[in-house]
């Protein structure tokens, strides 16, 4: 039997398992690409991102979470603000216990890491890198979050995200 430390692991997540706080939003495909598009209105949303990749009981092993990619276009009008971005650690519930989630320290590549990087009319691969790398325990799950205040012409559309790992199994 084998023992595998892939170091360069990613996932790609659909626009459709990306969850939306507001708005109306429908999957669209254009040139044979799909994305989820905002109707464009005045108002704010929340981006959720899950990240769905191997976690395991045992220290050092399963996936090892180093980034997060988001793929997004923001077309006629940029939006009026796009300053959070986070990421959270989720400690996953035990009996007569709640999920919490914990705040992750990252750091945004160079050409997304202000709001007004973000929100401009443009397509984009934001890039969030974790500060401090970390294996994911059994107990525990990881998402992404932005919360996006669009103008009234802003038309906002997903296409996805890459998560970015090491596999040790």
């Amino acid at each position: 039997m084998g023992y595998v430390h892939d170091t360069a692991m990613s996932q790609f997540i659909p626009p459709a398992d990306i969850q939306f706080s507001a708005g109306t939003w429908a999957m669209a495909v254009a040139t044979n690409v799909w994305s989820l598009n905002r109707t464009a209105a005045d108002a704010a949303f929340t981006i959720y991102v899950p990240v769905p990749i191997p976690s395991n009981s045992v220290a050092m092993k399963g996936a090892y979470l180093t980034s997060i990619e988001l793929m997004y276009s923001i077309a006629t009008a940029a939006a009026d603000d796009f300053a959070s971005v986070n990421l959270y650690k989720d400690t996953l519930a035990v009996s007569g216990t709640l999920n919490t989630a914990a705040l992750v320290a990252i750091t945004i590549d160079a050409a997304h890491d202000s709001a007004a990087e973000r929100l401009a009319v443009d397509e984009h691969r934001m890039v969030v890198t974790l500060d401090t790398p970390a294996w994911i325990d059994n107990d525990e799950a990881y998402h992404l979050r932005g919360v996006v205040d669009a103008a009234a012409g802003t038309v906002f559309k997903v296409f996805g995200a890459i998560i970015n790992y090491t596999l040790r199994i």
